[in-house]
């Protein structure tokens, strides 16, 4: 049992069977993160003894208190350790680890402490850590100090035959002398020992193959590996503490090509040969160019295209109005009822099309620049002699709730794609949060994260793409493209055999789970029925034996059981926190060769492994945990305690990274001038699996390609959930260092703000500014904001000391910052992490707790917002608000990848929840009309319509309706189809036509994509907007709360299996019932129309083309609703006739007792019995 004085954590730490481990490293960090437990109380620590149960479980304890009791001070929490489900014996014991920290031994990096270990919390409980075999951890394969250092040679060395310390063997030294010109591999320098004879004719003979060497570079031994010389020269290390003392300027030189003579002379650039440069000699290089070159770039929508789309919205709108005016001016006096609902109607969609039109006046494009963002951030220089990264960290989350309608697989997947990206490992962070504490999606994890040790890999030595192997293998296009290696077939069939291995173990989880648990509550009862025997109790009495979930290593799992149980159900388990992968070390790690244990050769891959966590917050009865949002938040916490990256990526589970070089991307946007302004880059959102017709308009391209690139131009794009970059300052709440206010009319007068200097202006009452440590400030507002931080972030110092960490790591560079801003200086972050321990862990289990958020302002204005089914967009509506700015980064090649429900009913679902969200942002104080002056009129207008657009629904439905009514009544919208009419109708409808192709042309989209988004719109329009609406009212006025469907998503399809299956599936929903309703009517009206035209002694033919014009038109638009109810083999389910029959019915009675026949009204409103 261990306490802290300074968090109210208690830890007990429990082993079954051998333990092992090592202090894994943590994050990078100028600023040292304080631990709310100090490292002599944590397990791995030396300070304590130890003593040990008789059943392998041990307490750490010490001499003057060998037990404390629980004081109502502290909080308890409960952290239990099941293992993954593969684990094997670790050689070293903990014991054996504490003293090996003693003695000063080097630790291996892969075998953890930590990332053996379940931590789980729980309210009134104890903190207890489970320590478990993992075979997760392998042993280093990197070659001994005393192996010859040429490649595919494991001989002896012998020692001496260099003064640069190279490791070579006799048999390898001996082929140097004698075919490789005498000279060292290392240094390319002639061996002293060779013969002065042959100089001559070896330098003549090896010429050509010195050419052919030089650029092979061959690794030199590290300081301490040979004896100093005198003649070699060493500087002082102007780094932390925790690197080498000694810099080696040589070795420096030699990995870093670098070369004397820069600023003093113009050397040769071979030789004394001549060269490309003047007079034969090499150019100098610009070193400031580097600094100059931006990373972005923005590209604006070419003029001929721009102007002439602008023009076509200003001529739109003049033939709206004087089209309305002239609506007005002329009704229908022979139906005045049908004149004014349709003139309502189309008030209103002339409004909405306004709102939806003006925010798409600035349309730009961007491209970025990867080889500054690389020149930058990972070349050598004066503060970075190694070339070390110095990219800010990034922590990537992945949600996910409920396995039976997010297959583990998927989820695998996704989590694979993310350990495979293109970015520095060490610096790379990823976090599962399953919301459902499902164990089928911890053993999932666990097998995940042991394939990827063979997949990721396998990725960086051949470049393969996409990154995630389902994707991958299912490619029907040519494997064998651009890849040049000979080994690399032979590997691919390695790594698909396991891969496939893989699926079998995933998708035999369920099974095999069922049947542990199975045996072991047999075992149970078994037990239970000897010790009633034992105890001489009355048989015959029930047992009552709680049907567990039981873990590999024979342990409860402390999560969701399948049986729901108390503390084990969805709504009431314990916190749990599991490192899967532990944070890998700072330099690199090469693998062996290809054998029995290893499927592919990885001597030349590097094959760590970013740090991969399992979370699943803490549930109890009696607490809000605000779904999505909250599950978020909870990450946020975990993630600033144990990784703390500056910057965050979300992915839902089925959003894999299509583009390994997406985070790059999106981080020259907010690493490039004028980037600290940037709250997040948003990427589209592209999908798979959607049929080639994309029947129901899934891929959405119109807001992704249209309205996204528009709002780009503006502020920045909404926030749309998944696939978007966050600066985690921007979620912690606080506001940018500079912001503009936009006043007067459509805010045309700007006032520019530094909000990180109060002196200068006056701070709101709401405004935050974020603490920075280490700087000399006169005003008292920095120590108000510290005083501050526990009530708006919680009671943890380690998520507080850890703000001005991830402030400071995010800045950008002093050189890019500019004058009087606040910069970091270069190589400030190419430094080793921390070290990660269980006292972290322990920390990060608090902050997940269900209580944590009392009290705060997490989801009021910190993390994710509560309140909204659509938490994004309200997220990052508040982020525009405070003055951030966001971006919109389309990539050439598709940064992620997802699956969207391809089945009517739920897309309709889908829809609905989506606008169930914009009605409660309406009625809630995140409507737009009550913004601030810092957020653009053009922003503020897009925003206004997130929150109008389901309420166009009302007046949807009904101008549907109305070509019926038409038919039925013989009436028509206007008197006649005058000339005056059928001219304004022309040239509405001409003037969209053309903004359409207008926009087709600067976007990118194609016609098709354009037809299918009118349509769903009018689908959703009439179905799912109506619903959404009646919803929002109801909470509103009622307080009825809305309930959360999560959106299925589809399982990869098996061989052999239909990939749109699920298409062609009728699932019956109310929500079909308005559309269906509609397409009855329309139909029945135009064969009445038609009828009583023909048969009519006066046929009034105007109004009956109107009226079939406009039924058509609604038709058309119904079309694909109709197919999708007509499934495979286009059979109607029976269930669509009786309601379509049912309301056809009601429809033509109402009409009838409304306009009844003449003379009839009378004989309708008396009734006699026969």
């Amino acid at each position: 049992m261990v306490k802290s004085a300074s968090s109210p954590v208690t830890i007990t730490v429990s082993s079954a069977g051998k333990e092992s481990g090592s202090r894994s490293m943590g994050l990078t960090s100028p600023i040292p993160r304080r631990a709310s437990i100090s490292s002599s109380a944590s397990p791995l620590g030396g300070g304590g003894n130890r003593r040990a149960s008789s059943g392998g479980r041990y307490s750490s304890t010490t001499k003057d208190d060998p037990i404390e009791e629980m004081n109502s001070e502290f909080v308890s929490y409960t952290v239990h350790i099941p293992p993954t489900p593969d684990h094997r014996s670790i050689s070293a014991s903990q014991t054996s680890l504490s003293e090996g920290g003693k003695d000063g031994l080097k630790l291996e990096p892969e075998r953890s402490f930590i990332s053996g270990t379940i931590f789980t919390g729980g309210y009134n409980s104890v903190t207890r850590g489970h320590v478990i075999d993992c075979s997760l951890e392998k042993p280093d394969t990197m070659k001994s100090g005393l192996i010859c250092g040429m490649r595919g040679c494991d001989e002896k060395v012998v020692q001496g035959q260099c003064e640069c310390g190279f490791k070579i063997c006799r048999d390898c030294y001996l082929d140097c002398v004698g075919s490789g010109g005498g000279r060292c591999p290392g240094c390319k320098e002639p061996y002293k020992d060779a013969s002065d004879g042959d100089d001559d004719e070896d330098d003549i003979s090896s010429e050509e193959e010195e050419e052919e060497e030089e650029d092979q570079a061959f690794p030199l031994p590290s300081i301490a590996d040979f004896k100093l010389d005198k003649r070699l020269s060493l500087v002082k290390s102007f780094k932390g503490q925790n690197h080498q003392p000694d810099f080696d300027h040589t070795r420096w030189l030699f990995e870093t090509k670098g070369t004397y003579g820069y600023g003093n002379a113009v050397w040769p650039k071979d030789g004394y040969e001549a060269g490309s440069g003047t007079n034969g000699f090499e150019h100098l290089p610009d070193f400031a160019e580097r600094c100059k070159r931006p990373l972005t770039r923005k590209v604006g929508v070419s003029a001929a295209i721009l102007s002439p789309y602008r023009l076509l919205i200003i001529l739109r709108l003049v033939a709206l109005s004087f089209f309305l005016t002239w609506r007005i001016r002329h009704p229908n006096r022979d139906a005045m009822w049908l004149w004014g609902m349709s003139i309502t109607c189309e008030l209103w969609f002339a409004f909405s099309w306004v709102l939806d039109q003006l925010p798409k006046l600035c349309p730009v494009n961007r491209i970025t620049d990867l080889s500054v963002l690389k020149q930058r951030f990972e070349s050598p220089n004066l503060r970075n002699p190694k070339g070390r990264s110095d990219l800010p960290g990034i922590d990537v989350f992945v949600s996910t709730a409920d396995p039976e309608k997010e297959p583990p697989l998927v989820t695998a997947n996704t989590i694979l794609s993310i350990l495979a990206v293109d970015y520095p490992v060490e610096k790379l962070a990823c976090y599962l949060s399953d919301d459902g504490g499902a164990l089928l999606t911890f053993e999932a994890l666990a097998e995940t994260a042991s394939f990827a040790r063979i997949w990721v890999p396998f990725c960086r030595k051949h470049d393969i793409h996409p990154r995630n192997p389902e994707a991958y293998f299912g490619q029907k296009r040519d494997f064998l493209k651009n890849k040049v290696r000979l080994d690399f077939v032979r590997e691919r069939r390695r790594v698909k055999r396991e891969y496939d291995e893989f699926k079998v173990r995933i998708n035999s989880l369920p099974d095999s789970i069922r049947r542990r648990s199975d045996a072991y509550n047999a075992h149970e009862e078994i037990r239970a029925k000897k010790k009633q025997m034992e105890m001489g109790d009355n048989l015959s009495d029930p047992i009552k034996i709680p049907k567990a979930t039981w873990m590999s290593d024979g342990s409860h799992w402390p999560g969701t059981w399948a049986s729901a149980e108390s503390d084990h159900s969805k709504g009431d388990h314990a916190g749990i926190i599991q490192v899967m992968l532990a944070p890998p070390n700072a330099e690199p790690l090469y693998g062996a060769e290809a054998d029995g244990e290893n499927l592919i050769d990885t001597t030349e891959v590097d094959i760590r492994l970013p740090m991969l966590v399992y979370v699943s917050r803490e549930k109890r009865p009696g607490y809000d945990h605000n779904k999505k949002a909250g599950a978020m938040n909870a990450l946020v916490r975990t993630s600033a305690i144990m990784s703390n990256g500056p910057f965050i990526l979300n992915l839902d589970c089925d959003h894999y990274v299509y583009n390994s070089l997406a985070l790059r991307e999106g981080m020259c946007f907010m690493l490039d001038r004028g980037g600290d302004r940037i709250c997040y880059v948003q990427f589209p959102q592209r999908f798979e699996g959607i049929d080639p017709n994309d029947r129901y308009a899934n891929h959405n391209t119109v807001f992704f390609d249209v309205s996204m690139r528009a709002l780009d131009g503006l502020q920045g794009p909404m926030y749309v959930g998944t696939g978007c970059i966050f600066r985690r300052t921007a979620l912690y709440g606080f506001s940018p260092p500079r912001a503009t206010e936009h006043h007067g009319w459509f805010g045309r007068r700007k006032i520019k703000l530094t909000l990180r200097k109060p002196k200068v202006t006056k701070k709101a009452e709401d405004e935050m500014v974020v603490p920075i440590n280490g700087e000399n400030n006169d005003d008292d507002d920095a120590d108000i904001e510290s005083l501050l931080l526990p009530k708006r972030f919680g009671n943890s110092t380690s998520l507080a000391s850890s703000i001005p960490v991830a402030e400071y790591q995010g800045r950008l560079l002093q050189d890019v910052q500019g004058k009087g801003n606040k910069g970091r200086p270069a190589g400030s972050l190419a430094v080793p992490r921390e070290p990660l321990d269980a006292a972290i862990v322990a920390e990060a289990i608090s902050v997940i707790s269900c209580f944590y958020e009392d009290k705060t302002e997490w989801g009021k204005r910190v993390g994710w917002i509560y309140g909204s089914v659509t938490e994004d967009v309200v997220t990052g509506y508040r982020m525009h608000n405070r003055g951030w700015r966001s971006i919109y980064c389309v990539t050439k090649k598709d940064a992620f990848r997802g699956t969207a429900p391809i089945n009517l009913t739920d897309r309709l679902h889908q829809v609905l929840r989506w606008a169930t969200g914009s009605v409660e942002i309406f009625f809630s104080r995140n409507n737009a009309l009550f913004a601030s002056h810092r957020m653009k009129f053009l922003q503020r207008v897009a925003y206004f319509n997130v929150g109008m657009y389901p309420f166009t629904s009302m007046f949807l439905l009904v101008y549907c309706i109305l070509p019926a009514v038409s038919l039925f009544s013989g009436q028509f919208i206007v008197q006649s189809l005058s000339v005056t009419f059928l001219i304004f109708l022309l040239a509405i409808t001409i003037t969209l036509c053309l903004l359409a192709i207008l926009e087709i042309k600067w976007s990118g989209i194609t016609l098709h994509d354009w037809w299918r988004n009118e349509q769903f719109w009018l689908i959703g329009g009439t179905s799912a907007h109506p619903a959404a609406v009646l919803q929002g009212l109801l909470k509103v006025i009622a307080g009825v709360d809305i309930s959360f469907t999560l959106t299925s998503k589809s399982a990869t399809p098996d061989d052999g299996d239909d990939e749109f299956a699920d298409l062609y599936v009728v699932k019956w929903s109310f929500l079909m019932v308005p559309p269906i309703t509609i397409m009855m009517v329309n139909m029945i009206a135009i064969a009445v129309g038609v009828a009583r035209t023909m048969y009519s002694m006066f046929p009034q033919w105007s109004k009956l083309v109107g009226g079939v014009f406009f039924s058509f038109w609604v038709l058309c638009h119904l079309y694909p609703f109709a197919k999708g109810l007509m499934g495979r083999r286009g059979k109607v389910p029976t269930i669509v006739f009786v309601w379509s029959g049912l309301l056809s019915i009601i429809v033509s009675l109402l009409w009838v007792y409304i306009n009844p026949p003449s003379g009839g009204r009378q004989d309708l409103m008396k009734f006699q019995f026969p």
